[in-house]
C-alpha cells in the first residue's frame, strides 16, 4: 500500500504539472478540449492524493518504522488516536494533508462553474494546479514522507507529549482549511486580472469561499488559543510565538476585503484595494506556512529546520509576487 501511495505522488505531480500547462494554452487559444482536460487533471490530483493519505496513515498503523517520517512520529505504545493524526503532525505529513485539502477544494470548485463562469475557468483551474504542483514539488523532491531509514529501528522515536492533546486532532486540520480555501478565491481574482472581466461577477462567485477561509481561519486561531492555554499555560494571544501570531495576518487582511467588497458591490469603488486584499491574503497564508517551515524563527510550532523546503517556499512566494503585481500593473486603468 504505501509504495502505491509513493507512486501516486509522482504521478500527481506529473498530471499537475500537464494540467497547469493545458489550462492557460487552452484559455488564450480558447481550445475547449484543453481545458476540460484540466479540469479532470484537478479530480484526478485530488484521487492520487487520498491514495498516498491513506498509504500514511496505513504506514503509521501498520508501525512500518522503515520510513523516516513514521519512525519519528510514532511508536509502538502511541495510541491509533494519534496515530491517525501523524498525518499532519510533522513537517512531511502537513504538506501533503494541505495539497489534500486543496485538492478537494479545487474539486468542488470546479464542479460548482462547470456551466457557469466559463471565461474565468481556464485560469482558476491552471492557477489551482500550479500551486498544487508547487506543493508536490516540496513533497516529492524536499520533504518525501515515503523516504527511507538505512535500516529499520524496532521501534520509532514516538510523538512529542506537547502534541499528545486532542486539540492535535482538531487544531492543525481547521487552521489548513482556513488556509487553503483562500486560494480559492485567489485564483478567481487572478482569472479576472488575466480575462479582464473585472467587476462584481468575480466576488459575489467567491463570497461563499472568502466567508468559509475566514470562518475556519477564526476556529482555527481561537483553537490554538485554547490548546496554547491548556498545555503550555499561556494566558492570551498576545503571549504566544511569532509564528502563531502569523496566522493572525491573513485573518486580518481577509477581514478588511470582506467589508471593503461590499462597498466595490453597491458603489463600484475599492476596486484596487480588494485586489491587493485577495492576493495579499493568500501570500500571507504562505508565508505563516513558510515561517513554519524555514527555521528562521525558534518555536515550539516550528518544524525540523529544512533550507531546501525554505528556499522553494521563498522562490515560490517570490514569484507570486511578481506575477501578481505585474497583472494589477497591467490592468491598472480598468482597477481605477
Amino acid at each position: 500500500m504505501t509504495e502505491i501511495g509513493h507512486v501516486a505522488l509522482w504521478v500527481a505531480l506529473a498530471l499537475g504539472v500537464w494540467g497547469a500547462g493545458a489550462a492557460f494554452v487552452g484559455g488564450r487559444l480558447s481550445r475547449g478540449d484543453l481545458v476540460l482536460s484540466a479540469e479532470r487533471t484537478v479530480y484526478s490530483v485530488f484521487g492520487l492524493l487520498i491514495v498516498s493519505s491513506v498509504a500514511i496513515i496505513a504506514a503509521f498503523l501498520g508501525n512500518e518504522y522503515r520510513y523516516q517520517y513514521v519512525a519519528s512520529y510514532s511508536n509502538i505504545q502511541l495510541s491509533t488516536f494519534y496515530k491517525i493524526s501523524g498525518l499532519w503532525a510533522g513537517q512531511t505529513g502537513s504538506l501533503v494533508f494541505w495539497a489534500l485539502l486543496l485538492a478537494l477544494f479545487s474539486s468542488i470548485a470546479i464542479v460548482q462553474n462547470r456551466t457557469r463562469n466559463r471565461e474565468f475557468m481556464p485560469y482558476v483551474a491552471g492557477t489551482l494546479l500550479v500551486v498544487l504542483s508547487f506543493f508536490l514539488v516540496v513533497i516529492v523532491f524536499a520533504s518525501n514522507p515515503f523516504k527511507l531509514l538505512p535500516f529499520a529501528p524496532s521501534d520509532g522515536q514516538g510523538l512529542n507529549p506537547q502534541l499528545q492533546n486532542y486539540w492535535m486532532t482538531i487544531h492543525p486540520p481547521t487552521l489548513y482549511l482556513g488556509f487553503t480555501a483562500f486560494t480559492i478565491p485567489f485564483s478567481f481574482a487572478i482569472a479576472a486580472l488575466i480575462t479582464g472581466r473585472l467587476d462584481t461577477r468575480w466576488i459575489a462567485t467567491t463570497r461563499r469561499w472568502t466567508l468559509l477561509a475566514w470562518f475556519f481561519l477564526t476556529c482555527g486561531i481561537i483553537f490554538g488559543m485554547m490548546w496554547a492555554y491548556v498545555e503550555l499555560g499561556w494566558g492570551g494571544y498576545w503571549f504566544w510565538d511569532p509564528v502563531e501570531n502569523a496566522s493572525l495576518l491573513p485573518w486580518l487582511t481577509a477581514t478588511a476585503y470582506l467589508h471593503s467588497v461590499m462597498i466595490q458591490e453597491k458603489r463600484g469603488m475599492l476596486k484596487m484595494w480588494n485586489i491587493f486584499l485577495v492576493i495579499g491574503t493568500y501570500l500571507l497564508s504562505i508565508f505563516a506556512t513558510f515561517l513554519t517551515r524555514s527555521g528562521l524563527i525558534e518555536s515550539v510550532h516550528s518544524f525540523a529546520q529544512n533550507l531546501q523546503i525554505a528556499w522553494i517556499f521563498l522562490g515560490f512566494m517570490s514569484v507570486a509576487t511578481l506575477v501578481s503585481a505585474g497583472l494589477v500593473w497591467w490592468r491598472r486603468e480598468q482597477l481605477q
